[in-house]
């Protein structure tokens, strides 16, 4: 994908602060579709993995950074992931850093191509906090649309091993959403299908 991913990242990023927002304390503890998480756990990778993004785009090692926010307060979470996200779109403002060569979990690859693995990652969060939570409000379609493109084009394999960070695709019915469509290629299905 060669587009600038940083408007979709701030859109995505702008989605994810909406739902953090509508988190209640007795919520914390509950499950979400990414199995091993609970919503406390999603809200502090989602805090530190903007954290590591954002040291990237500032041309540091973002592999130095925990991709989990430790000692954040039951009330915090919000103003927390919303410095992390500022943090990040500040960092990655100069254009030439979507050029760049910058190490991300996956290997060294270039600033935009990192930041669009970011967006997915984000995105796909959003969807599993929102499952989460209750399904609080409608998710905007273009993010997950953007998102299952790329995510299609990085993990092309329906079954994966288990060096990937990603379970194997689950089937999905034809009338499916996209948000649908993008937790099944990444394997994961709602809380009420399990």
């Amino acid at each position: 994908m060669n587009t600038d991913p940083r408007p979709v990242y701030a859109r995505a990023s702008e989605q994810v602060a909406a739902l953090v927002k509508t988190v209640r304390p007795e919520q914390l503890a509950g499950p979400t579709p990414c199995t091993e998480f609970d919503v406390r756990t999603l809200l502090s990778h989602l805090v530190g993995g903007a954290r590591r993004a954002a040291v990237m785009g500032a041309g540091g090692d973002g592999l130095a950074v925990d991709p989990f926010a430790d000692g954040i307060a039951d009330d915090g979470w919000s103003a927390a992931y919303d410095d992390a996200r500022s943090e990040l779109l500040r960092a990655w403002a100069d254009d030439d850093r979507l050029d760049m060569q910058v190490r991300v979990p996956w290997g060294e690859v270039p600033g935009r191509q990192a930041l669009s693995g970011y967006v997915m990652e984000t995105v796909t969060h959003s969807w599993d906090l929102w499952e989460a939570l209750g399904r609080p409000f409608v998710l905007d379609p273009e993010l997950a649309e953007y998102s299952l493109t790329l995510a299609k084009g990085v993990l092309s394999e329906a079954e994966r091993p288990d060096s990937v960070p990603f379970a194997s695709a689950r089937p999905v019915s034809e009338d499916a959403d996209v948000y649908e469509r993008l937790a099944a290629w990444l394997g994961r299905q709602p809380l009420n299908a399990r």
